[in-house]
C-alpha cells in the first residue's frame, strides 16, 4: 500500500498524469516563486536604498513591492495546485487571471519611480 501524498485535495484526485507534464507544473511553479522572491527583495532595496523619493513614496513603493510578492508567492502554490488537478482529473488547464493583476501592480511601481526620478 502506498503511503497518500499530500495535498490531498490534488492528489487524492483522479489518475496520475505523465510525470513529465507534473515536472513542467512544477518548474512554472518555481518560475512564480522565483518571481516572488525577486518581487521581495526589490521591496527590501526600496527601503534599504535612498532613491530620492519622498519618504511616504519610497515606504509605499516598498510595501506595494513586498505585497505582489507575497501575493505572488501564493498565488503560485494555488496555481500549481488547479493545474494538477485538472491534468489528474483530464479537465482543461485554468485561467490564471490574477498575473494580470501582478503585472498591473509591477508596471505602477517602475511607472512611479520613472515619472520622480525624470
Amino acid at each position: 500500500m502506498t503511503k497518500p501524498r499530500w495535498p490531498r485535495g490534488v492528489y487524492g484526485t483522479g489518475q496520475e498524469p505523465d510525470y513529465r507534464f507534473s515536472f513542467a507544473n512544477e518548474r512554472t511553479f518555481l518560475a512564480w516563486i522565483r518571481t516572488a522572491l525577486a518581487l521581495l527583495a526589490a521591496g527590501v532595496a526600496v527601503d534599504a536604498v535612498d532613491l530620492g523619493l519622498p519618504g511616504v513614496l519610497e515606504t509605499g513603493l516598498s510595501l506595494l513591492l513586498i505585497g505582489l510578492g507575497l501575493v505572488c508567492a501564493l498565488v503560485s502554490w494555488v496555481r500549481w495546485a488547479r493545474s494538477e488537478r485538472a491534468m489528474r482529473n483530464d479537465q482543461p488547464l485554468p485561467s490564471f487571471a490574477v498575473g494580470a493583476v501582478l503585472v498591473v501592480g509591477v508596471v505602477v511601481a517602475a511607472v512611479v519611480v520613472l515619472l520622480l526620478k525624470v
